[in-house]
């Protein structure tokens, strides 16, 4: 095996075990004011918070739902090669992924209005973002090369790949509509640091018998590749003020971009409740340092022809450089630098819970009902429910399920514990702790628990963190 196959593969398995899209655990737990982030329309408790700078909330995941580092590099007595050509050259396909995320909250905060039940909510984050599908075909050439492959069409829209890195501002407004129905709509500002994206690649490569020679190549292609930032970043870099540069990106010196989050809660009786968010319907105009390389054309060529008594005078010919001329004058490769726009990938969520057991806090004294003069919502000890999760994809929409069950320990603790099903996993086991002392609020949240015996055989990992400061003010 040929060290450019090792680059090749690392490449990959590094790119899918960076340290999440799905926030199941975090989702509809109320007890912390970054579920909020996941539907604006949720019951909120709080009279304000504040997010510790940089460590109020951190989450990420890393995911391949194909294969894992452990099934190529396990000492199972297996050859390496025999490995890679069987698990990943012919075992994987082109709706197999690899994907991360990784999400900082930069500040975040919120406040209840005096005059109404109205809850602000206000930060900014960073947010990184990447997915490649696996490029079937293009490796199927990268090993084997298109040598003894006659009249096999290789697929070049087999590349599909996108990610980005933004700042994204955001400002959102929480009300109790009544005493069944609380909404939510949250405003986004995105500030694009870098972005890539190769989704609409068509055409294909075959060879053929030839006529001049034993074999025609035929490329016909239409592919795109558009980038925006990398240059400035890079270039930044080569002077020594790469930093200053990220910043400027990040504080609007990029591309720019507006969105929204919605939600919902709503009661069907004093136990249950069915939720539902929409987040991130918004666009990217990319427009700063931006270049597209464009590979659009069909041409057939037959190698290098020689004919040797005319030739043989002519030794200095590079008859290389003659194919590459010709490749080129048929199919033109560009650069271009106008602007594009790209749109965010919108997540869904819905979910349906159902408290039980004895009410907490001060609300065991309140005969107030749902949504009543308390400002603080009715909480039982235990919850259980359900919940979907849908994400859009360069190659569709992308579904989970998840079931979960909530313990309340009086107001100091809270743990909750899910199970998901989705294209990385069935048997997702997730376990999210809440602690509050006083005022200091703590949360730590792990998905996946069951691979962490052997990380390196999982196909997915996930955490989320944060640390805040919450009042709950008085209570009625």
């Amino acid at each position: 095996m040929r060290i450019r196959h090792y680059v090749f593969l690392l490449s990959l398995l590094f790119y899918a075990s960076l340290a999440a899209q799905n926030k199941q655990v975090l989702y509809d737990f109320n007890d912390i004011p970054q579920a909020l982030m996941v539907n604006p329309g949720m019951e909120t408790d709080f009279q304000w918070y504040a997010g510790l700078p940089l460590l109020s909330g951190i989450s990420g995941y890393a995911g391949t739902n194909g294969i894992a580092i452990n099934d190529i590099f396990a000492d199972d007595g297996l050859d390496i090669n025999d490995k890679v050509r069987d698990l990943m050259v012919n075992g994987l396909t082109t709706r197999d992924e690899f994907s991360q995320a990784l999400q900082i909250d930069l500040f975040s905060g919120g406040f209840r209005s005096p005059y109404s039940d109205i809850f602000y909510s206000f930060g900014a984050y960073l947010e990184m973002d990447n997915i490649l599908y696996w490029p079937k075909d293009y490796a199927i050439l990268a090993f084997d090369g298109n040598a003894n492959q006659l009249d096999s069409r290789f697929n070049l829209g087999d590349l599909k790949t996108r990610g980005s890195t933004v700042a994204v501002y955001h400002f959102g407004i929480n009300k109790k509509i009544n005493k069944k129905l609380t909404a939510g709509v949250r405003a986004k500002l995105y500030s694009g640091i870098t972005d890539y994206n190769a989704t609409n690649n068509n055409g294909y490569l075959v060879n053929t018998e030839g006529q001049n020679n034993t074999i025609a190549t035929t490329l016909n292609a239409d592919m795109q590749l558009r980038t925006s930032g990398f240059g400035a970043l890079s270039t930044a870099e080569n002077q020594g003020t790469l930093a200053s540069a990220f910043v400027k990106r990040a504080i609007f010196g990029g591309d720019l971009g507006l969105g929204m989050d919605l939600g919902f809660t709503y009661h069907l009786n004093e136990r249950t409740a069915i939720t539902g968010s929409v987040l991130d319907l918004g666009f990217m105009y990319h427009s700063g340092n931006v270049y597209k390389y464009n590979l659009k054309g069909n041409a057939t060529i037959e190698g290098i022809q020689i004919n040797v008594l005319q030739e043989l005078a002519d030794l200095n010919r590079d008859f290389w450089q003659d194919l590459v001329d010709d490749v080129e004058e048929f199919i033109p490769f560009e650069t271009t630098n106008s602007a594009y726009v790209t749109f965010r990938q919108t997540r869904v969520n819905a979910s349906i819970r159902h408290g039980f057991g004895t009410p907490i806090g001060s609300v065991e004294a309140c005969d107030c009902g749902i949504g009543g003069s308390n400002n603080r919502a009715v909480k039982y000890r235990n919850g259980i429910g359900g919940q979907l999760f849908a994400i859009n994809r360069p190659r569709g929409p992308q579904v989970a399920l998840t079931g979960f069950y909530l313990r309340r320990f009086g107001e100091f603790m809270t743990i909750k514990g899910t199970y998901t099903i989705d294209k990385f996993s069935k048997t997702n086991v997730g376990v999210g702790l809440n602690l509050q002392a006083g005022p200091v609020n703590f949360y730590f949240m792990g998905d996946n628990l069951l691979s962490y015996q052997n990380i390196a055989a999982s196909n997915y990992a996930s955490f989320q963190l944060g640390l805040n400061i919450i009042s709950w003010g008085k209570k009625k």
